[in-house]
């Protein structure tokens, strides 16, 4: 889809890297890959890397400004708001031309093409709303029974909503300086939490989990309308992280069980014919590092492994799922990488040795090639990778400029 930017776009040479403006496009002399800027507006922003943010046609990026949404024509960079003010995106509908997003304490859908906008309800004392099913017919969230003893930070999490202040130095979507201790703390709160899922059309809520886990990262199967993940949130090594349950509240099913101390797994995310769950998976943690898949129709299992420097703190795959990507780390992340600050490519491949008895885990390794310097990135910011529809681009957010913006780089290595 992103394809002809090739021609439209001029090259410019590395000494505009350093330019006061960041450059359009350019050549990253360490790997030989175009990147190019997708975005005009400082402070504008990818969604998280498991947040659809492609309409079903594959023709548009949505992502978020300080000033609402806007949208990115991956064929003709056009660029259209059609959201203002200070919203809390959800994400792009899988059916139609539609985002849904938070806006104050109500729900909102608009149609991306007519800007045609509907208010689906209010949303429950301390809830949010996090994904939206296959079909649009369902939104899920969360919301807590009590306020916690320190405010908001005890609430409900949501992906944070762009305000209308943005400097080059920090970014509503920042990781919290505090993150770690906020963490400890909310897990111990034990604060008793809903699961609940709304009605698109007539906006009736109906709560199909109880808890006093901190319930956290809800995220709709994209193919089969009745399946929802989740997570059980607080630091990795002290949670059993990741969970289904059906939309009538049945069939809570625990992903991953954890082998050895101090094993940890999360970041998890869908392929994108729904038929598999993805996941960050470390034996133990900061030591040994995997990719690893889970099959929903069968429980078999697949597992990836990464060198150190390749770990990611987010992954993602292709459509048709021959390949994936990461958006690398900096040395202060779990995986301690001495050289981990990259955009990377990686491509799959199986180890089946002839005659080995089978086991529960069929292995594998990744081959990792470098895409992005990402040396210039600060890490506050997480860059969320994603593949455009056509698997010709990896998309992901940077302030490697100073402000934040999203940029895209081409898979194959540039011919200029």
């Amino acid at each position: 889809m992103m394809t002809p930017m090739r021609i439209l776009l001029p090259l410019l040479t590395c000494a505009s890297l350093f330019a006061q403006d960041p450059p359009k496009t350019w050549i990253d002399p360490d790997t030989g890959h175009r990147v190019i800027r997708l975005t005009e507006e400082p402070g504008s922003a990818s969604l998280y890397f498991n947040q659809n943010g492609y309409t079903p046609d594959g023709k548009k990026l949505v992502y978020t400004t300080p000033g609402g949404i806007s949208t990115f024509d991956l064929q003709t960079r056009a660029v259209k708001q059609i959201v203002e003010g200070r919203v809390g995106i959800i994400e792009v509908g899988h059916k139609t031309q539609s985002v849904f997003y938070t806006k104050g304490p109500a729900v909102f859908v608009t149609n991306i093409d007519t800007l045609a906008t509907r208010e689906i309800a209010q949303l429950p004392p301390r809830g949010s709303v996090v994904t939206v099913n296959a079909d649009e017919t369902l939104l899920a969230g969360t919301y807590t029974e009590a306020q916690g003893p320190a405010g908001n930070i005890y609430a409900s999490p949501v992906r944070p909503a762009q305000g209308s202040d943005q400097s080059a130095q920090s970014h509503p979507l920042d990781q919290p300086p505090n993150k770690g201790q906020m963490m400890e703390e909310r897990l111990a709160a034990h604060i008793p939490m809903g699961m609940f899922v709304m009605n698109t059309r007539t906006g009736q809520v109906k709560t199909i989990h109880k808890s006093t886990d901190w319930l956290n990262h809800l995220l709709f199967s994209p193919t089969d309308p009745t399946l929802l993940m989740f997570c059980h949130e607080g630091p990795w090594h002290k949670v059993d992280r990741i969970w289904t349950i059906r939309t009538d509240g049945s069939q809570i099913t625990k992903i991953h069980t954890r082998t050895m101390t101090s094993e940890i797994y999360g970041h998890e995310f869908w392929s994108a014919d729904g038929k598999t769950i993805w996941y960050d998976l470390q034996t133990p943690r900061g030591e040994d590092f995997w990719l690893a898949a889970y099959q929903v129709d069968t429980g078999e299992r697949t597992w990836y492994h990464l060198q150190r420097n390749e770990w990611s703190i987010h992954f993602n795959v292709t459509r048709d799922g021959k390949l994936f990507c990461g958006d690398g780390g900096d040395p202060g992340q779990v995986a301690h990488a001495p050289d981990g600050e990259w955009i990377y490519l990686f491509r799959p491949e199986l180890i089946a040795e002839r005659g080995a008895t089978k086991s529960d885990v069929t292995p594998g390794v990744l081959h990792a090639e470098k895409l992005v310097n990402m040396s210039k990135h600060q890490y506050k910011l997480e860059p969320n990778v994603t593949f455009s529809p056509d698997s010709n681009w990896v998309v992901f957010r940077s302030n490697m400029f100073g402000p934040t913006y999203v940029f895209a780089v081409e898979v194959a290595k540039s011919r200029d």
